[in-house]
């Protein structure tokens, strides 16, 4: 999305609860605001260094909206000081005022402590030169975060480095143990939730999702921000990376979600989508979402023009007027939920184009629709509220 007219994000963090203490962040940073306090088990130790300063690794992919997205929204949400970017196909550039290098000794000068891996490629596995990197890495002393499927820390060549290096190897994407079906307690909980879901993948969801929640907190309304993807994981501290979770426990692992949302002081819950109804490879993943996170209302993402799933030749994507049908149809019967608005991608478009598009989405669907990184979340999230109201 584009960071144009992006809106001012000076709000207060969140109150602590019982005597919790808030995790130490990037002052100014979104996600200083955005880490509710830990409380639970529901959680990924994504960022356990109140001095951690981060090399994002994204070897020829920094500049990839799709498979570079994880670097994408750890720049925009820095969790913590961001030092240099690592892609040799654009050493010597700078992305969002960060210094791209080359290579690990390039980066060495910025003092970095920790490489997070910055790009999600299908599959969630290593490119066969990435080992090189990665050991490179160890060498040099640095913790690496990792949110793809294949696991560093079972590598035995690279924990058997780590040993050696002292250092630190974080699998995101690893789920708990002892995950099971729904409870019910998704049912229970005294909070709404909201769920974005998407005509693709990597359009977007992840990014509405905190800009909603980050608008919420701007209004005063105790609002948290539930992670289900590696990059929300390392922005926000905690989460699940749901993709990753056995397909039968998969719904029992949103219910857990959104129960540690509430339990953060959550009366309103963010949750991250993931996948696309549609989309031919990944649609079980946002189906479980739907039905384990039991959402109240609904909001579709989408990148105005795009029209075949991408990475999948002959997959068409619906219309909006299809999507908004499709995901009500299919939530679940117990809590049936409706699209309250239209959430745009509209990085790739001049203003008046966006606005445009916006404006047909709203003609199209007879639904509010905005750009919330573009023209901020305020729309979206009246949209949000009265759909609530209308209950």
């Amino acid at each position: 999305m584009s960071t144009a007219k992006r809106p001012d994000r000076g709000i207060a963090p969140p109150a602590v609860p019982d005597g919790g203490e808030a995790a130490l962040l990037t002052p100014g940073s979104a996600a200083h605001f955005l880490r509710a306090p830990k409380a639970g088990a529901a959680r990924a130790d994504a960022a356990q260094g109140r001095d951690k300063r981060y090399l994002i690794l994204a070897e020829g992919l920094s500049a990839d909206p799709h498979y570079g997205k994880t670097a994408h929204g750890i720049l925009r949400y820095r969790p913590n000081p961001v030092v240099g970017i690592l892609d040799s196909t654009r050493a010597g550039e700078t992305m969002e005022g960060v210094p791209i290098v080359g290579s690990v000794n390039d980066a060495l000068c910025f003092n970095p402590t920790t490489a997070i891996v910055g790009v999600a490629t299908q599959g969630g596995r290593f490119p066969p030169e990435w080992r090189e990197l990665l050991k490179s890495c160890i060498a040099k002393g640095l913790d690496i975060e990792s949110g793809l499927h294949e696991f560093i820390s079972d590598d035995p060549e690279l924990s058997e480095l780590a040993g050696r290096y002292g250092v630190e190897l974080h699998d995101l994407r690893r789920a708990p143990s002892d995950l099971n079906v729904p409870t019910g307690e998704n049912m229970r909980l005294d909070a709404k939730v909201v769920l974005t879901v998407g005509s693709d993948c990597a359009i977007g969801k992840k990014t509405v999702s905190i800009e909603l929640d980050l608008e919420a907190r701007r209004r005063g309304l105790e609002s948290v921000f539930v992670p289900t993807g590696q990059t929300g994981i390392a922005v926000a501290g905690w989460g699940i990376a749901v993709d990753a979770v056995v397909s039968d426990f998969l719904a029992g692992a949103a219910e857990r979600l959104v129960v540690e949302g509430a339990r953060r002081g959550g009366k309103l819950l963010f949750v991250e989508g993931q996948g696309a109804l549609c989309h031919p490879l990944y649609s079980g993943v946002t189906l479980g979402l739907l039905h384990g996170s039991a959402p109240h209302a609904l909001v579709l993402c989408h990148l105005p023009g795009s029209t075949e799933i991408v990475g999948c030749p002959g997959h068409p994507i619906p219309s909006l007027p299809e999507l908004v049908r499709l995901h009500e149809e299919v939530s679940l019967p117990a809590r049936k939920a409706a699209v309250a608005a239209v959430a745009l991608n509209t990085g790739g478009l001049s203003d008046s184009d966006a606005n445009s598009a916006i404006a047909g989405a709203e003609a199209e669907t007879g639904l509010p629709a905005d750009d919330p990184v573009r023209f901020g979340a305020g729309k979206l999230l009246d949209a949000v509220l009265d759909a609530f109201d209308a209950e």
